[in-house]
């Protein structure tokens, strides 16, 4: 029932800015963890960075100093700040979020967008 949209990819030339943005719908709860992922071909998913309601924010090495990500209010709704891009961060982002009840946790994954990072 939950749905996670994102919006905001695109091209940009490396040294560039770009924002993305997921929007939550359809939950009746705050997820307790929202996020993102990235994932290119033949490569695993990996964590970009997520915002937990309760824990610490936890960036992936390679987007330290550069992302950042920003949960208002620990809504549904969460944005990745991109600075200084770097071609190697082409690839297509994930917003991911969790749910977490007794003995069941629930995952959502927003469909994906393309970034490129390319002159």
């Amino acid at each position: 029932q939950v749905q996670l949209v994102e919006s905001g990819g695109g091209l940009v030339q490396p040294g560039g800015s770009l924002t993305l943005a997921c929007a939550a719908n359809g939950s009746a709860v705050n997820l307790d963890v929202l996020g993102w992922y990235r994932q290119t071909p033949g490569n695993e998913r990996e964590l970009v960075a997520e915002e937990p309601l309760f824990g610490d924010i936890k960036y992936a090495d390679s987007v330290k100093g550069r992302f950042t990500i920003f949960r208002p209010g620990g809504g549904n709704a969460v944005y990745l700040q991109m600075i200084s891009l770097k071609p190697e961060d082409t690839a297509v982002y994930f917003c991911q979020g969790t749910i977490r009840t007794i003995g069941r946790v629930y995952d959502y994954w927003g469909q994906g967008s393309q970034v490129t990072v390319s002159s």
